[in-house]
């Protein structure tokens, strides 16, 4: 057991963390409690199973953060990033992936590599011996939240994680919508086209908001609160913000031209993304919701082009659970009242799929150092890896610490370099160089 390495989780985190265990020599186990137990998201017992989105977002490792932590990761030779390309969708410079087939490729070769194991069932308490990883997910079972809870002696944070709906291509309306990318953006005529489009009057978008407003909402059980993470509102808690907000959001218009009517601007423009390879499910993108299933039907119905629209899944919200880590994870990821566990993925408070799988990657290496009695120095902060890890092993502030996207305010600045929005290619430029270069150190070191 003292030369296992014991993984909590099959999720982003838990793949990418067994993998990379796996490579260099480790028994692994990953203990994972689907399909025996199951939650209200998922659909399959698969690992790496993506419920919320399939876009990986930015690729653009040399003007994105997220792009940056893409590249890392494939420099590290990570199992996700290599599913992740082998079946992208066009997006228009976003990595989409279809994620049936995703998936069920992460599965396929984590089950057939020789140093992996999977267990199903659930673990309901923390472990008293040997090395462990949980990568849980916002999807904790309770019991081992509770056992979270009386270790740490501190409440779980949460916050309400909302899911988009997936709508069958052929109910769509293709004389009302139309294919293209944002300002035509990608390298190739697919990609160009890669979102559908479905194009708002004033008049259509103000009775849009009215119907969003007034749609029946799913009610919080007593004792929960809604304390929702900014990127990744539910659509009706943005109107609630304004009228305007919508617009100036998921559904602005800029960067696109209608061509079933050329010369007239839509007031506001509703994009739904490529959601497997075939391109019979679309997504709607930035369409998170808590409506109730009638009320979703109806209120997206009055979309001009999904007035007949069939729904492969509606959307839906669920309770994201994760822990306070400036105050309970040292610098190496372990729980510091028990070293033998470390925590990854998107229960130690970073947000999104690509944050989540590198915080497993990080957390196995550094496992593995451990296992083989080695110490990795610390990662660079000035890497996308580096300065996620920092934010939640101390750079947070503990007192109002919430989930965190990769971003470059995580990075520190370099010198000499003009701030502001004139600058800020250059900056970001800057900022993947150097990131790449100590990134590629860390590595070979």
């Amino acid at each position: 057991m003292e030369n296992t390495l014991h993984i909590i989780g099959g999720g982003m985190a838990g793949s990418e963390a067994a993998w990379q265990a796996a490579q260099a020599g480790v028994q692994v186990v990953i203990h994972e409690m689907r399909p025996t137990v199951e939650t209200f998201a998922h659909q399959t017992g698969n690992l790496a199973e993506m419920v919320c989105s399939n876009s990986f977002r930015s690729d653009d490792d040399e003007q994105n953060a997220v792009g940056l932590l893409h590249w890392e990761m494939r420099q590290a030779n990570g199992l996700l990033m290599e599913m992740a390309d082998a079946h992208q969708l066009p997006a228009g410079g976003a990595l989409a992936v279809d994620r049936d087939a995703f998936s069920n490729a992460v599965t396929e070769r984590l089950r057939a590599h020789p140093n992996v194991r999977v267990q199903e069932g659930e673990i309901t308490d923390l472990p008293t011996e040997g090395h462990w990883i949980i990568a849980t997910g916002p999807l904790t079972s309770g019991a081992l939240a509770q056992s979270i809870r009386a270790e740490t002696g501190a409440d779980s944070l949460a916050f309400f994680d909302a899911i988009a709906p997936i709508v069958y291509t052929d109910s769509i309306d293709m004389s009302q919508a139309w294919f293209q990318s944002r300002y035509d953006k990608g390298d190739t005529e697919e990609e160009r086209k890669a979102y559908l489009n479905c194009p708002m009057t004033r008049e259509q978008y103000d009775a849009f908001i009215d119907a969003l407003l007034a749609a029946d909402k799913t009610e919080f059980h007593e004792g929960e609160t809604a304390g929702y993470f900014d990127g990744c509102l539910p659509i009706e808690v943005m109107a609630e913000r304004g009228r305007e907000t919508l617009r100036h959001g998921p559904m602005k218009p800029v960067g696109l031209t209608n061509p079933h009517q050329p010369d007239v601007k839509p007031w506001a423009v509703v994009q739904l993304r490529r959601d497997n390879a075939l391109g019979t499910l679309f997504n709607i993108v930035g369409f998170q919701t808590k409506m109730k299933y009638g009320a979703q039907t109806k209120v997206f119905r009055t979309i001009p082009g999904l007035e007949n629209a069939s729904f492969a899944r509606l959307g839906g919200i669920h309770r994201n659970t994760f822990i306070n880590s400036p105050t309970l994870l040292d610098d190496q990821m372990r729980l510091k009242s028990r070293p033998n566990i470390r925590f990854a993925g998107q229960i130690t408070g970073v947000e999104g799929y690509v944050e989540s799988a590198a915080m497993g990657l990080l957390a196995a290496r550094l496992a593995i150092a451990e296992l083989t009695g080695k110490t990795l120095p610390p990662v660079p902060a000035t890497t996308a890896t580096g300065a996620l890890v920092t934010h939640i092993t101390g750079g947070a502030e503990a007192k109002t610490f919430q989930p965190m996207n990769v971003n470059f305010g995580l990075f520190p600045p370099v010198e000499g370099l003009k701030g502001g929005r004139r600058g800020r290619k250059d900056r970001y430029k800057a900022y993947t160089d150097r990131a790449k270069a100590d990134w590629t150190a860390w590595l070979a070191g």
